[in-house]
């Protein structure tokens, strides 16, 4: 038996990949870090938190405590670990993790050291004895949800792209995933998108499963925004979506984040799906916007057992990704 593990079951600890000189970020470093010190912060206070690194005394200085962090230094292009992270699964009762190909999403930027970290991070023995399996296939973490049994939510757009193993169709991906992932159930959007997103619309910046019956996911109640024609055809196809005992999903909408724009006017991908759940904790996402306080009150409600810790990420949209983007949980 073989399934892929859901976010919200026990993890073992969070990666992260912080900035450094030689990446994107180089141009204003000081205040690219500062998010990713407060990820890692928000997380180590009661999990173990994983931070690659380019200089890990330098790294480590930054906190005033590094307790349940552990900083390993390894070569990346960039920081989303989220798409070229460890995918978790169980497969006969065991965790195991598998190591997709990275391509920088359909060859849009360059991924050849983001596309060996896993090796790396396996080889160096931070992993224990737990299994890796180098899979021949591209997939990022962001493009998939898990229920943990069997479910698994995803998007056309990314999966079936042709600058993803030449273009699939649904089934021939459902049938790759069934046989890496166990996947026994597929949910496709074919639509939303979220401007400013390099990533073909991954599910991960539109909707998520949260527990296996029920659905957070991007409302735009703005008629006038470029986005509300096509989250609310998303919208409605979530509502035909069924959960394994065949009952209609619980959905939990989340607001439409105000336009955020950069420099030269291009709009930024803010969206509040981008949260992270974490053993004891919820930590999503802000933009300094008046929406930042209506989507604490959901996730305070949506997850009343977990700490519901906000983060700003202005700094990481400038950059194309937000919280979830930049972590990725390894299972128990």
């Amino acid at each position: 038996m073989k399934r892929m593990i859901a976010e919200w079951e026990k993890q073992r600890a969070i990666l992260l990949s912080f900035p450094h000189e030689n990446t994107d970020w180089a141009d204003n470093l000081e205040s690219a870090l500062s998010p990713f010190i407060r990820i890692a912060q928000a997380i180590a206070y009661a999990e173990a938190v994983y931070i690659i690194c380019q200089d890990k005394t330098k790294i480590a200085d930054m906190f005033c405590s590094t307790q349940n962090m552990t900083f390993i230094e390894i070569p990346t292009n960039d920081t989303w670990i989220r798409d070229y992270g460890y995918i978790s699964i169980e497969e006969n009762g065991e965790v195991k993790l598998l190591d997709f190909t990275f391509d920088g999403w359909g060859g849009k930027f360059d991924a050849s050291l983001d596309n060996v970290v896993n090796k790396i991070l396996h080889q160096k023995g931070y992993l224990g004895t737990t299994p890796l399996e180098t899979i021949d296939f591209v997939l990022e973490g962001g493009s998939i949800e898990s229920d943990g049994e069997g479910t698994i939510l995803t998007t056309s757009e990314c999966l079936c792209n042709p600058n993803r193993n030449g273009g699939l169709t649904k089934v021939e991906v459902e049938e790759r995933l069934k046989q890496y992932l166990g996947a026994e159930r597929f949910l496709w959007l074919d639509h939303g998108y979220l401007a400013g997103d390099d990533t073909d619309s991954h599910v991960d910046t539109l909707a998520r499963l949260v527990n296996k019956d029920t659905i957070m996911y991007v409302k735009c109640e703005d008629e006038n925004d470029e986005h509300y024609e096509a989250l609310k055809a998303m919208e409605a196809q979530l509502q035909t979506f069924t959960t394994n005992e065949g009952k209609p999903y619980n959905l939990v909408a989340l607001p439409m984040c105000e336009a955020k724009f950069d420099e030269d006017g291009k709009r930024l991908p803010a969206t509040y799906a981008n949260f992270l759940i974490t053993n004891h904790a919820l930590i999503y996402p802000t933009y300094e916007t008046p929406q930042d306080k209506e989507a604490h009150q959901i996730f305070k409600n949506t997850f009343p057992d977990r700490e519901v810790i906000p983060v700003n990420c202005l700094r990481l949209i400038e950059q194309g990704g937000s919280l979830h983007c930049s972590t990725m949980q390894v299972a128990y």
